[in-house]
């Protein structure tokens, strides 16, 4: 029997579980394969015959003293606060399943502390690479530990800073988007949405591992914007003193998101990985608003697309009608090959085939 893979998958937002779900659909059939999270709902509706087991969700679990709470976390760890029972369970869980399924492999997306528990009980890892100030010991100590990262983007946004020693052993399969649909015409896409075909179609779009698209500044936009529609996909956050306009529609979570994405004149998004990628598949001029991330990871991975010229970027949300006029001018200027370059149809296929090579590779007899 092929040596099973395990992934460790976080349950914030959709963005891991998409991702191991798109990667484990491409390999073969007979590969043993399970998933540890504590969103074990992130995979209903998987099509692929996976092993799930659920982990503790340990996020706002309650240090039991005022004496533990106090205890200051040591460098080379990120989140490993003192006296949690459900710690003690996941990484339980975790170890136990490792040692009955022999696992062969362990893909961690994403924690550094996983990566090093996974070194520590002698099972090989690999280290999902992701955007932003990952400099520290505990990054470092977690990439070191790894048999090897994927990186789930384009070779060309890694950032400066990465270390060419990490970089030698990082598979780059390229944009990897877990979107599949067909990608419509604008000319389809807005019919079959139901939208002017002539109208200027502003689309802001985000994720679901943050608060949501501030409503306030958009409000901003659609008068100094008048003749443009603006929809909203996904999250919005109010502040309580918002005026609605009839140019600005909050859609929130939608099926068909290609659709409307296709349909789009911009593109205003934050900066998750399946998100961008989504937008490159298409290749629509993009605006990027970073959300708030630990280690700056949307403002260093919007940094890396301004350089290569795949987008525009702004410090913080206009709040006058002449920034987001000056914006808008700037974005409807974009040229958008460098974006569609980012994309790679085949990213899914190549990290499933370099993950399955490994693992083969290490226990060949």
């Amino acid at each position: 029997m092929k040596k099973p893979i395990s992934f460790f998958v976080h349950h914030q937002g959709r963005g891991h579980a998409n991702r191991a779900m798109a990667l484990i659909a491409q390999f073969s059939e007979d590969r043993p394969v399970s998933v540890l999270t504590a969103g074990p709902e992130l995979f209903a509706g998987f099509k692929r015959d996976i092993e799930i087991i659920t982990l503790p969700n340990m996020i706002g679990a309650a240090v039991p003293t005022a004496r533990l709470y106090a205890e200051p976390t040591p460098q080379v760890m990120h989140c490993v606060p003192l006296g949690l029972a459900e710690m003690r369970r996941t990484m339980r869980l975790i170890l136990d399943h490792l040692d009955d399924r022999q696992s062969g492999l362990l893909v961690v997306d994403v924690s550094a502390e996983i990566g090093l528990l996974s070194r520590i009980a002698s099972v090989p890892s690999v280290q999902i690479r992701m955007h932003g100030d990952r400099s520290d010991i505990g990054h470092i100590g977690a990439y070191e530990a790894a048999v090897g990262m994927l990186a789930p983007f384009d070779e060309r946004l890694e950032q400066d800073d990465y270390p060419a020693y990490l970089r030698a052993k990082t598979l780059y399969t390229g944009g990897l988007c877990t979107t599949l649909t067909d990608v419509p015409s604008k000319q389809e896409a807005r019919r079959s949405l139901g939208l002017d075909a002539d109208r200027e179609l502003i689309v802001v779009v985000t994720g679901g591992g943050g608060a949501g698209t501030p409503y306030a500044p958009l409000t901003v936009a659609a008068r100094a914007a008048p003749d443009a529609l603006w929809l909203t996909i996904g999250p919005t956050h109010r502040e309580g003193h918002e005026t609605d306009f009839s140019n600005l529609r909050e859609l929130g979570w939608v099926e068909n998101v290609t659709d409307y994405l296709a349909a789009a004149d911009i593109v205003i998004a934050s900066a998750g990985d399946n998100t961008i990628h989504e937008v490159a598949r298409i290749g629509q001029k993009l605006v990027i608003m970073p959300e708030w991330r630990y280690f700056g990871e949307q403002v260093r991975k919007a940094e890396s697309l301004v350089q290569l010229g795949a987008a525009i970027s702004a410090p913080r949300w206009p709040g006058d009608f002449s920034s987001w006029n000056d914006l808008l001018s700037v974005a409807r200027s974009i040229d958008t090959d460098a974006i569609r370059s980012i994309y790679a149809p085949q990213a899914a296929d190549r990290g499933a085939v370099w993950l399955e090579t490994l693992v083969d590779e290490l226990w060949a007899s």
